[in-house]
């Protein structure tokens, strides 16, 4: 079944329709996303984190990471790719040992990301992790962070991204993700100059789905965004309950039969 999930994700970067990918952090939410009817699910390295209860940017342990990914692969029915920030290492081997363990857990998919590091570095992980594993086995997807971390602006931008990409389809990667960047010109210009899938994250402000097809973008990610939006409910919630008003606990919850159900299998 993990070789169709493979096949099936790496497929669905190739149709018309712009791929859109919730994040998740746990096996709950993955499944009540699935549920939502997402086709594929990711998580997000930063809401994976948090959830564990540690700040992201590297200080999540790999051995809980694994553990969270095979967690939540376990009863999950649609492919699943993971968010490994940078892989937790600068050794490209170490880093691809650990993709391999992340594999096995489920997973049929990564992003993985240069930072504010050398895309040389990334693409010495990108060789050893595809030294490993076949591309009909993982999805790697190149995280570039040019626009993220305000590296460069505008057709310098595009310049560095589009070098990037080069290096990283050179060195195996399969899709290219470029967090922060929103303009649509620019984004039609990278999308233009790859032929890497360009995945996108959704930001306040993001043009229209439909335009940012027209402009080459095949997947589209929430990052925190779908924590962060049900913590803010919870946060509300327990107020209200503090505030002694305990009928707002009720106030669209999902039922425990149906959240039970999630876990029949």
């Amino acid at each position: 079944m993990p070789q169709a999930y493979a096949s099936h994700f790496r497929s669905l970067h190739t149709q018309r329709s712009v791929l859109l990918l919730p994040n998740a952090w746990d096996a709950a939410s993955a499944l009540v996303q699935a549920r939502a009817g997402a086709v594929a699910i990711g998580t997000s390295s930063a809401a994976l984190c948090w959830a564990l209860g540690y700040r992201d940017g590297g200080a999540l342990h790999v051995g809980e990471l694994v553990s969270a990914v095979r967690r939540i692969a376990r009863s999950l029915k649609v492919p699943l790719t993971v968010d490994i920030e940078d892989g937790y290492s600068e050794e490209a081997e170490t880093v691809a040992k650990l993709v391999v363990e992340i594999k096995k857990a489920g997973a049929v998919g990564i992003n993985i990301e240069d930072g504010s590091g050398s895309s040389d570095v990334l693409a010495s992980k990108i060789e050893a992790i595809r030294s490993r594993i076949d591309a009909s086995e993982l999805f790697i997807n190149a995280r570039t962070d040019v626009y993220l971390r305000s590296i460069a602006q505008g057709l310098e931008a595009v310049s560095l991204v589009t070098s990037r990409a080069a290096r990283y389809a050179a060195s195996g990667a399969d899709g290219l993700f470029v967090p922060g960047l929103s303009d649509l010109a620019e984004t039609a210009q990278i999308a233009k100059s790859t032929e890497l899938p360009l995945n996108l994250m959704a930001l306040p402000g993001l043009p229209a789905l439909e335009s940012l097809r027209s402009a080459g973008v095949r997947r589209l990610s929430t990052g925190p965004a779908l924590l962060l939006s049900a913590y803010a409910d919870l946060e509300k919630s327990t107020s209200a309950f503090l505030g002694e008003n305990t009928d707002a606990l009720f106030h669209n919850a999902l039922s425990f039969a149906s959240t039970q159900q999630l876990f029949a299998s």
